[in-house]
């Protein structure tokens, strides 16, 4: 064969790989295994005992347990039960979160990294615990200042160190921890469209009956219906009892039977979709307290499965929406005119 023949082939050899490897589907190199260690490793298996979560910090304790049934429940919120997300994920970010690097084992530099005793005044740190129904610990990290992301798909990270340690590491991974109770509870009530209400029938301790309707073939308004003779009524006054479920949250939470204050009345409200709500409302100083009660379809099942056996401090305004007084709704003369007799 002679030397241009061998040419001839050789380049053919070389075209062919080249078409193989064009014709070959691209795929994407596996990125490699993370050199990092995990911070608890095996710990996912442990955690299906775990039974309490505490975060202590210089001014508070938070604990969350785990209640009959398996729930998670808030003992200082009266057991009320806590956003099922906040746990799912404050645990799987501890059996993710990896040591990413070293950083100091100075103790007088710890507090740079928001690392030191989270007993201290002042202190920044965050001690969690995740003890089992014994009490014992199941994973234990003290955790300092978060690290700011500069660019885009970076891990979050945050600053740790192991209990009776003094090496801080940065962890990588997402963490997320919240000392505040009210953080941990889902304190959204109701959301019903201020066109919905249709009537509210009042009884207050010591006062006449009020009942406040909306003809059905009307303009959509409330108006009182009892007593027969009330008078010229403020459209803002009445307007704030078809907002009675609009967005209503609650500040606190306690148990039925510990609803604290004086019991002022009940609002009997109805409203579409063959749904009634009856408020009871107590009054604790300037705190306003309301056990809520549902009837009706679906709707009124699912909630009254929600409101059922639970007290709720509500914010001030409320009184006038859920248990409104004559007086309350009736439109007031302008600054320094006397009221029209009634």
């Amino acid at each position: 064969m002679n030397r241009r023949n061998l040419l001839l082939l050789g380049g053919a050899a070389v075209a062919a790989v080249g078409g193989a490897l064009l014709l070959t589907p691209q795929t994407p190199t596996a990125p490699p295994p993370s050199e990092t260690a995990l911070a608890f490793p095996g710990l996912a298996q442990r955690l299906a005992n775990a039974a309490t979560i505490e975060v202590r910090r210089n001014d508070a304790t938070l604990v969350v347990r785990r209640g009959a049934g398996g729930a998670w429940v808030l003992p200082a919120k009266a057991d009320h039960p806590v956003r099922p997300e906040k746990v799912r994920e404050l645990l799987v970010g501890l059996t993710e979160l990896r040591l990413a690097e070293p950083r100091t084992a100075n103790p007088e530099m710890l507090e740079r990294l928001g690392l030191n005793d989270p007993s201290q005044p002042g202190s920044t740190a965050s001690h969690l615990r995740v003890l089992d129904s014994q009490g014992g610990v199941i994973a234990e990290l003290v955790i300092g200042r978060r690290r700011v992301r500069v660019q885009g798909n970076v891990p979050e990270s945050v600053y740790v160190r192991r209990a009776n340690e003094n090496q801080a590491w940065l962890g990588e991974g997402r963490l997320p921890l919240d000392g505040d109770p009210n953080l941990w509870i889902d304190r959204d009530l109701a959301n019903i469209a201020r066109e919905r209400v249709l009537s509210l029938a009042v009884t207050r301790v010591g006062e006449e009956p009020l009942v406040v309707r909306k003809e059905r073939d009307a303009d959509g308004k409330l108006a009182v219906v009892t007593p027969a003779e009330a008078g010229e009524m403020d459209e803002i006054s009445l307007d704030e009892i078809s907002r009675a479920f609009e967005f209503l949250t609650f500040l606190d939470v306690r148990r039925a039977a510990e609803i604290p204050g004086e019991r002022l009345g009940t609002g009997a409200f109805e409203l579409t979709d063959n749904l009634r709500i009856t408020a009871t409302v107590n009054k604790d100083g300037e705190a306003i307290w309301v056990m809520l009660a549902a009837e009706g379809d679906a709707e009124a099942a699912r909630l009254e499965n929600r409101w059922r056996g639970w007290a709720y401090q509500v914010g001030q305004w409320k009184e006038k929406a859920l248990v409104p007084r004559l007086e309350d709704l009736r439109k007031q003369p302008p600054a320094g005119e006397a009221p029209a007799p009634q």
